[in-house]
């Protein structure tokens, strides 16, 4: 981590929870409690430490339910991302996007998606009425502001183009021009992309590529497998499968499978950093923005004029994480970004994520609901995951990956202990326990203590040890 005499320190202002309100899980009226803090800034170790104690961010506003009074307690679960394998519906999930990418193919029966988290309206519904004051009356919100004011421009436009900065965003590729002549697999490749200089690239699009550049690339590529010390700085070749006869595919080898010549389809993940807003966040927020409305209108039910822009900034763009590039750390950094997903020039899907010292938290994730066929919740998470491993890479601290919370009481919302080994966070003394150790005692009880140890110590609630 970069020196914390170089870094800005956390600023926050604590609000007591008090009243009991709707739940957004269960619906019950006056069921869910907890308590809150704004957060003008933050650094990403000091989230690291709040999240590793039950908390989650909503936009600013940072809470934690209280665990033993709300009527759905909520647990932290975490991924161990270095040892997951896909079950057999994450393969049908990968295998129908293959299909899909490869010759057009829609699945037809049941969408094996996972239920969506509630709106975050809904999911901090009591703290709505604060945080729509204290959004109005803070004076260090100026990227919201200028976000929605930008937006708010761009959508009386319908959709003016405006002006390109240089490029440095992270894209993952799965496209047909990127597979070898021998017919491996294309994985991901960090391509760092820069409109030449006095032009301006119109980032709202994929980038433009020339065959006669394809075919370089190709044999550049073929080079670089054949010699690897000797390929050119910011091209990476292909890795060697890692799996061994009769054992079953790693995720990335799923995800990332040929597609033949002349595939239906093409999609990027793109990675943006959303907060301070990059070049490419700007350039794409309107398309962006306009999947979010149409998700919440036909997946939450909203009306027209319900998902509005300052929702959309104040929710799912502004951030206090304050940015870190370490030397150690990833190649994109520390803090809050948005990983867009392009199928063939347009973004159907938007994953919100942090990335943390240690993990790669989920947000949020909104996408067209046109392409719901494709199972995009599930599949953005294996996504994330295999991104998650890929950044470990660079930073070796950074293995987990954090999908919010955990509701044993909302059979709807058990779908993340899908996603295996995971572990849940003891409520009482904050030690990480493997899930299969918790669920028999949540069958019993919506709120346990899952360490078992009795000489544990406990925590209060503002972090002090007791006995």
């Amino acid at each position: 981590m970069a020196s914390c005499a170089a870094l800005s320190p956390s600023l926050v202002e604590y609000f007591e929870g008090e009243d009991f309100y709707r739940c957004g899980y269960c619906k019950n009226e006056s069921g869910s409690r907890s308590h809150g803090m704004w957060a003008h800034s933050m650094t990403v170790q000091d989230y690291q430490d709040l999240i590793d104690r039950g908390w989650r961010r909503s936009g600013r506003y940072v809470y934690k339910p209280v665990m033993n009074q709300t009527c759905c307690p909520q647990y932290t679960i975490r991924c161990r991302s270095l040892q997951f394998q896909p079950s057999k519906s994450h393969k049908k999930v990968l295998k129908k996007m293959l299909k899909f990418l490869a010759k057009g193919e829609i699945s037809k029966g049941n969408c094996e998606d996972e239920p969506m988290e509630p709106s975050m309206e809904d999911a901090v519904a009591g703290d709505m009425a604060l945080i729509n004051k204290l959004d109005l009356q803070c004076d260090l919100k100026k990227l919201g502001d200028n976000l929605k004011e930008s937006l708010e421009r761009e959508v009386k436009k319908k959709g003016k183009s405006t002006k390109k900065e240089e490029s440095n965003e992270f894209i993952q590729s799965q496209d047909k021009n990127e597979e070898l002549g021998s017919g491996e697999p294309s994985h991901a490749v960090d391509v760092h992309t820069a409109p030449k200089p006095g032009k301006g690239a119109d980032l709202s699009k994929p980038p433009c590529r020339k065959a006669k550049e394809i075919r370089k690339e190709r044999k550049r590529l073929k080079l670089m497998q054949q010699s690897p010390a000797g390929g050119p700085e910011g091209f990476q070749a292909p890795r060697e499968p890692k799996t061994k006869p009769n054992q079953p595919k790693s995720l990335e080898e799923l995800i990332f499978e040929s597609l033949p010549e002349d595939a239906s389809h093409k999609l990027e993940v793109r990675v943006v950093r959303s907060s301070p807003p990059s070049s490419q966040f700007k350039a794409t927020m309107l398309e962006s923005y306009q999947v979010y409305k149409r998700y919440q209108m036909v997946i939450h039910n909203h009306s027209p004029d319900e998902p509005t822009v300052s929702q959309f900034t104040g929710f799912l763009c502004t951030s206090p994480l304050e940015p870190e590039n370490p030397p150690n750390g990833p190649d994109c950094g520390y803090g809050s970004f948005h990983q867009q997903y392009w199928l063939d020039g347009k973004i159907i899907a938007v994953g919100v994520i942090d990335i943390l010292p240690y993990c790669v938290s989920s947000v949020y994730l909104y996408y067209d609901p046109d392409y719901s066929f494709l199972s995009l919740g599930v599949y953005s998470a294996l996504r994330e995951i295999a991104f998650t491993r890929q950044l470990h890479e660079k930073a070796s601290q950074l293995s987990y990956y954090y999908m919010g919370f955990y509701i044993h009481s909302c059979p709807k919302m058990r779908y993340k202990g899908h996603y295996r080994p995971s572990d849940l966070l003891c409520p009482e003394t904050y030690v990480w326990v493997p899930i299969e150790q918790c669920l028999p005692s949540l069958e019993n009880s919506k709120y346990c203590r899952f360490n078992q140890d009795p000489e544990a110590a406990l925590f209060t609630r503002n972090g002090c040890r007791v006995m």
